[in-house]
């Protein structure tokens, strides 16, 4: 009964933060996907009950016993010249608890920085860090939580900003009938120094997700709901000041329910033939409706990737499709420090 109140308890923390959405909050780069697996399936999922401490990232109770002595590195080269990454550790102490250290970079490069009339006034650079210390334990053999607290720096050519934020998360999980269910709320917190002496709010966000494996056969598939702390998540493309036409898709005049509702879901399909491999796709309709050309809707807001384990490291590889110009390439490599004992 417990598990229950907490979970209850979250959800009424839940309704008194305010919705944030996109471009309307700061340090936005803390909802990238970094892990490979999650960005093949769809970019979102919280559920997932593997020996992957990547799925810590996006779930903190997904951090398990079994993750002692995990190392994992993620390298994402981003569109328009950004970069960036993740490296994280996972230790176990028997009777406390699983605990992880990690640390999120996006680098985005260098600028050439002018002045009004266009003088070449030297170089500018922008970059933002979040150190990421989560803690997790096992209550129940099939209920878990957990905590991430991540202090935020962020630089952006002179302007600087230090913040904190939280992660806080539940997983169910019926290993017999092969089903588990997990909850988090997000990047909750405040700044500590603004960028201007203007506060920003967090970019907050409520997801829940829901995994069921086939028992005879090797498929698992995901729902993942997300961006629940805001039920209208449409907006349109055009410029209306200016009557320009982006050519991007305009769908809000005639967005009813079944369209809002599906922009909080993310699909995603793991084809697994044994323990060494694996293929994900996923399916982000928001992604798709938001970044799909009107003429030519191509392959935006699907996925797909792969994993394999070579000797004693499982290499990951995700490839997200924003827009009809471009992708997302994701790398994992992870191990256990205990394999080379």
């Amino acid at each position: 009964m417990q598990k229950y109140l907490y979970i209850i308890m979250w959800l009424g923390i839940a309704q008194t933060i305010g919705a944030q959405r996109g471009g309307e909050s700061t340090y936005d780069f803390l909802n990238l996907t970094n892990s490979a697996r999650v960005a093949a399936l769809g970019g979102a999922n919280v559920s997932i009950p593997d020996d992957d401490i990547n799925m810590a990232y996006h779930n903190p109770a997904l951090l398990q016993k079994e993750m002692d002595g995990a190392l994992v590195l993620n390298y994402v080269p981003y569109m328009t010249g950004i970069n960036y990454g993740y490296v994280g550790f996972a230790r176990h102490f028997k009777e406390v608890g699983t605990f992880s250290l990690g640390i999120h970079n996006v680098n985005y490069g260098d600028f050439q920085r002018t002045n009004n009339e266009g003088e070449d006034m030297g170089i500018a650079s922008a970059a933002e860090y979040s150190f990421n210390m989560t803690y997790a334990r096992q209550l129940s053999p099939a209920f878990s939580m957990g905590l991430t607290v991540k202090p935020v720096y962020s630089k952006l050519d002179v302007y600087s900003s230090l913040g904190i934020a939280a992660d806080f998360g539940v997983h169910y999980n019926l290993s017999d009938k092969h089903f588990s269910m997990g909850l988090v709320l997000k990047n909750v917190g405040s700044q500590i120094s603004s960028y201007d002496q203007i506060q920003e709010d967090m970019p907050s966000d409520l997801q829940i997700g829901f995994t069921k494996k086939l028992e005879h056969a090797p498929f698992r598939f995901s729902l993942t709901l997300q961006s629940l702390l805001n039920w209208d998540l449409t907006y349109s493309p055009y410029d209306a000041e200016n009557s320009n036409n982006s050519g991007f898709v305009d769908n809000t005049e005639d967005a009813g329910f079944g369209d809002k509702a599906l922009r909080h879901m993310v699909v995603g399909v793991e084809f697994m033939p044994s323990k060494s491999f694996h293929v994900d796709f996923g399916y982000n309709y928001r992604r798709r409706q938001e970044l799909g050309f009107e003429n030519r809707m191509s392959t935006a807001g699907l996925s797909w990737g792969f994993g394999f384990r070579v000797y004693k490291f499982l290499f990951s590889y995700g490839s997200a499709r924003y827009h009809l110009g471009g992708a997302s390439n994701h790398f994992s490599v992870s191990t256990k420090l205990s394999n080379f004992r």
